[in-house]
């Protein structure tokens, strides 16, 4: 009897974002089964283990509480990005240098690409998603963005806005001067730096009129 001719496949297009989810969703999943069973009176009880870090943690997240697996290891940005969907974070050079992944951290700003994960689980984290206000109105960094058109590729924006809005609370009323000393750790590979600082001057005079 004869083989039935194999049918052929088309390979599917997956992008790489799309790859990599998928990666870290099959990791949480096989970790996440490991830990409940090991919380479910195995000998290997995580409590048992020296050095060991809880893995399913509860972060605050944008005034909402976020349950998510993370490895002890894990940086905030890999879990804001990867994990809770929050790709507005962005990562550029990924070593604290460039500023594209800030995020307020109880209102002040700092990188997640160098903040780990189980760390700010007493804190409360702001993402760019979570700056508006709950109406949808922007908030006054946005809106001055906006204005000015501040950004060309935009790449950097995000990391802009939040280390600004950060900035203002501690200095409502800067100069020019002190404005870019305060947001100076965050890089624009367009370089459009006047643009950006116009923007940012506005979004002071925009925040001290609410």
């Amino acid at each position: 009897m004869e083989n039935a001719p194999e049918t052929p496949t088309t390979p599917r297009s997956v992008s790489r974002r799309q790859f990599i989810q998928g990666v870290i969703a099959a990791g949480v999943t096989a970790s996440t089964a490991t830990y409940l069973y090991r919380g479910s009176g195995s000998v290997l009880s995580k409590s048992s283990l020296a050095g060991s870090t809880e893995r399913l943690i509860t972060i605050n997240v944008n005034g909402q509480a976020r349950h998510v697996d993370v490895m002890k290891q894990e940086t905030l940005a890999t879990t804001l990005r990867y994990k809770l969907g929050l790709a507005g974070t962005k990562l550029g050079c990924d070593r604290s240098e460039c500023g594209a992944c800030t995020v307020l951290i109880d209102d002040v700003p700092r990188y997640s690409c160098s903040v780990l994960t189980h760390t700010v689980r007493d804190g409360k984290v702001i993402t760019i998603e979570g700056l508006a206000a709950p109406d949808g109105k922007l908030h006054p960094v946005q809106q001055a963005v906006v204005d000015h058109q501040a950004f060309q590729c935009a790449f950097c924006m995000s990391g802009f806005i939040m280390a600004t809005a950060g900035y203002l609370k501690t200095n409502p009323n800067p100069t020019r001067a002190q404005l870019a000393h305060g947001i100076s750790g965050n890089l624009c590979r367009c370089a459009d730096y006047n643009k950006i600082l116009n923007a940012m001057m506005h979004a002071g005079e925009l925040m001290r009129r609410t």
